[in-house]
């Protein structure tokens, strides 16, 4: 039985919550530049919402604030001194989820870094006190659940990825039904499309937000990889036939429109002896009240994938931001923000 419902992330906005990137272990040389990226996706949302920003204190405070005056940023803007570890708030954020009267709820599962991969106890902390802050009603939840591994159309349907959520270093005590028991009855749920496995470089596991999105209630953009000798071709086609093959208990099908895979971005870490491939992806997109911020990354595909894009959000304005820094640290623009819905 159904209890809840996660709006789907085109409805209306009361705000979105992101944290100012902050780890030089995240983005090493290019911290600098990921910070000017952010703070250009931070320009577009607050052009049609309010923009909360988690900063670890006052120092911190002071430097995203130069910033934000440096890109005429004036509006629709709180900072909130809430101590971090990383800055992928749409994984340790709770997911925001409308009850049976219609009143906004925090739903905070457990965070546990993409299974213990990295240290998480600040992110951890950080997600449970947004409520708090702004001043929701927050229901804490005994399962380790990320944002960005659930996508929804909020009438019903939900897609994520087997090699995510049933990695035993998330729920091991979890059956695939009891995960499923739970997404439906939380996040409002009918149906569960599932997906195989995410693109390379992904350390999440798989998260769908680098994969699949919806753009409205019958319609997905899935990235595609064109060639066949590239790693991400056969679990990319696999994800796609999956979705071709998708019928709702009505027998109705999805409508599956190509997303083009961004040529290979590789980036040297210091740790590291050769490139490391980035999970660099357009469909890790973010959905604003105003416009639809994108990651981009100064190739010929740049284009196409806007133009696609902008078919579904006519109402909105498709901003291509340049992302290559902020991938760096293994994540873009829909990793780093977490909707609160009206």
């Amino acid at each position: 039985m159904i209890s809840f419902r996660m709006p789907a992330e085109w409805e209306k906005h009361m705000g979105t919550i992101t944290t100012y990137p902050k780890a030089y272990e995240t983005f090493f040389d290019r911290l600098d530049q990921a910070r000017d990226q952010f703070i250009q996706m931070v320009k577009y949302i607050s052009e049609g919402e309010k923009v909360y920003i988690n900063v670890d204190d006052e120092e911190t405070k002071n430097d995203l604030m130069e910033k934000l005056k440096r890109f005429n940023i004036r509006k629709n803007i709180e900072i909130l001194i809430n101590k971090t570890d990383d800055a992928w708030c749409r994984d340790y954020c709770p997911i925001f989820v409308k009850d049976r009267q219609g009143e906004t709820v925090a739903l905070k599962f457990r965070f546990n870094s993409w299974g213990e991969k990295y240290p998480y106890e600040n992110d951890e902390k950080a997600g449970n006190r947004i409520p708090d802050i702004l001043g929701f009603k927050k229901i804490n939840l005994d399962m380790v659940l990320e944002g960005g591994s659930v996508e929804v159309n909020g009438k019903g349907i939900l897609l994520t990825t087997e090699s995510c959520l049933l990695n035993k270093n998330r729920n091991p005590d979890l059956s695939k039904e009891e995960i499923e028991e739970k997404l439906k009855y939380y996040l409002g749920a009918d149906e569960i499309i599932w997906l195989g496995e995410g693109i390379v470089g992904d350390d999440t596991d798989g998260h769908i937000d680098d994969i699949t999105r919806f753009v409205c209630e019958d319609t997905v953009v899935t990235v595609f990889e064109e060639d066949k000798n590239d790693p991400n071709y056969d679990p990319l086609m696999e994800n796609y036939k999956k979705l071709k093959s998708f019928k709702d208990k009505y027998g109705r099908s999805l409508n599956v429109i190509k997303l083009p895979m961004p040529d290979p971005v590789y980036y040297t870490y210091p740790m590291e002896k050769k490139p490391y491939r980035l999970p660099a992806s357009y469909a890790n997109f973010y959905i604003s009240n105003k416009a639809v911020i994108v990651p981009v990354f100064n190739c010929d595909k740049d284009e196409l994938a806007l133009e696609i894009l902008e078919k579904f959000f006519p109402d909105r304005k498709v901003v291509g931001i340049y992302a290559y820094d902020i991938v760096i640290g293994l994540g873009a623009f829909h990793c780093l923000t977490q909707q609160i819905p009206l």
